[in-house]
């Protein structure tokens, strides 16, 4: 009896701890927000397939990326992410010409991305984003060459971060104060 309590109170204190990771946190999603993500999203979309674009869902998905943050927290994730998938697609698309879907060439370029991210001392997500798009390129099966793949790629994703910076700096997420804040600027008042 005594060791199905322990185990049931694991059990309850295990689902406690993940729900706190998940639920409750400094930053809740607001109908507000969804309503500006979902705008961003099909206009990227829209654009993308306007655009004939052969992969357009690339434009919304890095639109759901950028918007998941403040419009000047956005700028700096959106400048990352730009260059990180011009890198990436470049390099990309210049190895796959000779090496599509080499496991070998594409783990030397993951390296050689990364590298360049440190002399340069640039920021992880841009790393990220550079290596992301290379593996897209490289390693997806396509019937274009490397270098179409990369110029799609990179033209998707400009789209998906142009749209949601558009939103951002259009209609701008009005954060609530914490109860913190609000403390403070009533202790301030005289």
């Amino acid at each position: 009896m005594a060791a199905d309590a322990r185990r049931n109170y694991r059990i309850q204190s295990a689902i406690a701890n993940v729900r706190a990771l998940i639920v409750g946190g400094n930053d809740p999603a607001s109908f507000v927000h969804a309503i500006r993500t979902a705008l961003a999203a099909v206009m990227s979309l829209v654009i993308a397939r306007l655009t004939r674009l052969p992969e357009p869902y690339w434009a919304p998905i890095s639109t759901l990326v950028i918007m998941q943050s403040t419009l000047g927290a956005s700028l700096r994730l959106s400048v990352q992410r730009f260059a990180g998938t011009a890198l990436g697609a470049a390099i990309g698309g210049l190895v796959d010409r000779y090496y599509a879907g080499n496991a070998v060439f594409f783990t030397l370029c993951v390296f050689l991305i990364g590298s360049l991210c440190a002399v340069l001392r640039i920021d992880r997500p841009a790393y990220r984003y550079a290596s992301i798009s290379l593996a897209i390129v490289m390693l997806v099966g396509r019937a274009n060459s490397g270098m179409i793949v990369a110029l799609h790629r990179f033209v998707e994703v400009s789209i998906g971060i142009a749209a949601g910076l558009a939103i951002s700096a259009v209609w701008p997420e009005k954060r609530e104060r914490s109860a913190s804040n609000v403390e403070s600027t009533v202790a301030r008042r005289p």
